[in-house]
């Protein structure tokens, strides 16, 4: 037993002697170690690039992506038109309006570009724009002054039927100009390149 496990031993060792000779001699040619071919290091920096490839293509999108948002070259005199659409009587969403003008505004701005904001409230969104039951009429009334590029729309059609049910006359605050049909407004306002925001 003891002879079979020291001969076990010597093959390994012999075979692992061998291994190591044979990949030396190898690598030496005429005395001296390999030296990677112009081919090799040519394949070599070929299969680097293709593995950075697709994230240099990423960086380079990213990269042209910011300047485009951010481009200072870009035309001064470029106005810029956004329609901010109201159809729900929730006060959240109403100050979530008021927020994205204003952030929008201001925006545009810092950029020294001009803008142009809308926003057109119908069905229960009316209420955003009545005189009597507008839960942001304060924010408006200011936003007037300080942000003239932010224009407020009402649906006429939604303050007739608002009228007829409630059977008395439903005021606007005066920041709105009434619009015949509020939907109507948004599509004509798309149709004309306008972008489009549901808060």
């Amino acid at each position: 037993m003891c002879n079979f496990e020291s001969a076990a031993k010597l093959i390994a060792m012999g075979a692992i002697a061998v291994l190591a000779a044979t990949s030396l001699a190898e690598a030496e040619q005429g005395g001296k170690y390999w030296v990677p071919t112009a081919q090799s290091a040519t394949a070599l920096a070929s299969d680097a690039r293709k593995s950075e490839a697709p994230r240099a293509v990423a960086e380079t999108r990213k990269r042209s992506a910011n300047a485009r948002m951010h481009d200072q070259a870009a035309p001064k005199g470029k106005e810029h038109h956004l329609i901010l659409q109201v159809n729900s009587n929730d006060p959240a969403a109403m100050n979530l309006t008021l927020n994205n003008a204003t952030n929008v505004a201001e925006y545009y701005k810092g950029l020294g570009e001009k803008v142009k904001i809308e926003v057109v409230t119908f069905g229960p969104g009316l209420h955003m724009l009545r005189e009597d039951t507008s839960p942001v009429k304060a924010r408006i009334e200011e936003m007037a002054l300080s942000s003239p590029e932010v224009s407020f729309k009402a649906c006429g059609n939604t303050q007739e039927k608002m009228q007829k049910a409630e059977n008395k006359s439903i005021p606007i605050i005066k920041q709105a100009e009434v619009v015949k049909s509020g939907v109507v407004r948004v599509m004509e306002l798309q149709e004309k390149g306008w972008a489009y925001v549901k808060p």
